[in-house]
C-alpha cells in the first residue's frame, strides 16, 4: 500500500493534485470515486470528506497517536501540502519570500474566486428555488460573464512577464490549478484557450509529461482545454 493516495474522479478538482503528484515522480495510488454512481455521497467516503466532494488525499507518512493517517480535502490545501512536503521539487518559493507570497495569492484566488464562480456556472440549480429554470439560466449566464473577466485577469498576469508559467520563470504548484480551471471553460463562448496569453500557456501545460500522463490515466478525451 502506497504512503500517498489520491481519491479522484476524471477531470474533477482532483486533476491539479494529480498533476503535482506526477511532477514529483513519487509512488502514489489512485482511488477512483465514481461520482456517476454516487460514491462521493456514500458513508465510507463521507468519513473521509464530510462535504461529499472530490478529491481526498491520504498521506500515511503522517499519523496521529492512534495510527490514523493524515486525511486532507480541498484541492488547494492538497497542492500546498505537496509543495511543502517535497521542497526539493521547487513547486513553491521559500517561506517568507515574495515568490511564496504570490503563490499563496494566486492559489487562493484560483480556488476562492475563479473556482467558486465556475461552480455557480456548472451548478446554478443549487442556488435557486427548486424547478426555477429561468433563474438557473440567468445565474449561469452571469457566472460565465464573471468568469470571463477573471480569465482576462489571468491573461494579464501572464502578459506581465516574459516567463512561461503563471509566476514567471518557474513552474509552481499554482500552474496545474490554472490548467484545471482553464480546462473547465472549454465549453464557454470565450474559453481560456481563446485568450492571447492563456491559450499558449495552456498548450505549454499540455506539453508537460506529467500532464500527458494524467490525461492518459484519467482517460480524458480531447479537447483537453
Amino acid at each position: 500500500m502506497a504512503a500517498l493516495t489520491l481519491h479522484y474522479y476524471p477531470g474533477n478538482a482532483s486533476l491539479a493534485p494529480h498533476v503535482l503528484l506526477e511532477e514529483l515522480g513519487l509512488p502514489f495510488e489512485l482511488a477512483l470515486v465514481d461520482r456517476a454512481q454516487g460514491a462521493h455521497k456514500r458513508p465510507e467516503y463521507l468519513r473521509l470528506n464530510p462535504n461529499g466532494q472530490i478529491p481526498v488525499f491520504v498521506d500515511a507518512r503522517y499519523a496521529s497517536a492512534d495510527g490514523a493517517p493524515l486525511v486532507l480535502y480541498e484541492s488547494a490545501a492538497i497542492c500546498l501540502h505537496l509543495a511543502d512536503s517535497f521542497p526539493h521539487a521547487g513547486l513553491a518559493g521559500a517561506p517568507g519570500s515574495a515568490e511564496r507570497a504570490h503563490l499563496y495569492k494566486w492559489l487562493m484566488w484560483s480556488t476562492n474566486t475563479l473556482q467558486a464562480a465556475l461552480m455557480l456556472y456548472f451548478y446554478p440549480e443549487r442556488w435557486v428555488d427548486e424547478g426555477d429554470t429561468h433563474a438557473a439560466a440567468q445565474l449561469k449566464a452571469h457566472a460565465e460573464s464573471k468568469v470571463g473577466a477573471m480569465l482576462l485577469q489571468l491573461d494579464t498576469q501572464l502578459a506581465s512577464h516574459d516567463g512561461d508559467w503563471l509566476l514567471a520563470g518557474r513552474f509552481s504548484a499554482v500552474d496545474p490549478y490554472a490548467l484545471m480551471l482553464g480546462r473547465w471553460t472549454r465549453g464557454f463562448e470565450r474559453p481560456a484557450r481563446s485568450l492571447p496569453h492563456l491559450g499558449p500557456y495552456l498548450q505549454r501545460m499540455l506539453a508537460r509529461p506529467s500532464v500527458q500522463r494524467v490525461l492518459a490515466t484519467e482517460q480524458l478525451a480531447a479537447p483537453w482545454v
